[in-house]
């Protein structure tokens, strides 16, 4: 599978695009078995739930064909490969298992930020930036509404950040998040099996879920081979690592 014109016509313009249904169902039940037998084997000690949260639950399994599978078995690699390049995305070893578990509120979007700044729990180091190409959502429960934990974006940021970056420096963003005005957000519903390519440089977050069920989805963060070289230019120059993109962007 390719991602269509439209589709790369969306993720320029909003920096997001959603795959509904992509993953197969065989593949979700795997995720989701290998999931739950880890909770019920180790369950989740109170002590781990901040690093949890912020870096991956289950962490014994986040390598395992189980949660790979979701991506390069699945006609997700090609869709992506489609937009960055053939054989131009670096291999991917791991997947952030994101459990997102009922709580009372309140009801909010969450905070919009941009992944690899440094907080006490995500494990990135103070004074570095890690930053990606793409961030790459599989949905694997169903979310109908707001408020179940969604992932929240806020549309066309990248563009906001890409014109912020440019006058002030990739390296500003060591400083915080960008002061910038941000449009609404939008929480995104799916279900089972969908998925959703971002460009890095989206500001997104994770909404409260103050529905009865656990949301359960898979991240994975696709960098191109070129990416440390390309570090800070592609913070100023978008569609740097995304080869399949340029010719839409070289027109808009």
């Amino acid at each position: 599978m390719e991602m269509t014109p439209a589709q790369k016509q969306e993720l320029y313009e909003q920096g997001y695009v959603k795959l509904p249904g992509i993953i197969p169902q065989e593949l979700v039940y795997k995720a989701l078995y290998a999931i739950n037998a880890s909770l019920g084997a180790n369950g989740i000690a109170p002590e781990q739930l901040p690093r949890f949260r912020s870096q991956s639950y289950c962490p014994e399994v986040q390598q395992t064909p189980a949660i790979l599978d979701l991506l390069t078995a699945s006609p997700l690699w090609s869709v992506a490969e489609s937009a960055i390049g053939k054989d131009a995305i670096q291999p991917v070893k791991s997947g952030q298992i994101a459990l997102r578990f009922p709580g009372p509120g309140p009801a909010t979007p969450g905070h919009p930020h941009i992944d690899g700044m440094y907080t006490p729990t995500n494990g990135v180091k103070a004074g570095e930036i890690w930053n990606f190409t793409a961030l790459v959502g599989v949905v694997l429960s169903d979310i109908p509404q707001d408020y179940m934990g969604n992932l929240s974006i806020w549309p066309g940021t990248h563009h906001a950040y890409e014109r912020y970056f440019r006058e002030h420096g990739p390296q500003s963003l060591l400083e915080g998040m960008p002061p910038i005005a941000l449009p609404e957000p939008t929480q995104l519903t799916g279900k089972a099996g969908d998925a959703v390519i971002a460009h890095y440089e989206l500001a997104h977050g994770i909404a409260a879920n103050t529905s009865p069920f656990i949301r359960y989805a898979i991240y994975f963060r696709l960098s191109h081979k070129n990416h440390e070289q390309w570090k800070w230019e592609s913070m100023t120059n978008l569609w740097q690592e995304w080869t399949g993109m340029q010719e839409i962007a070289s027109h808009t």
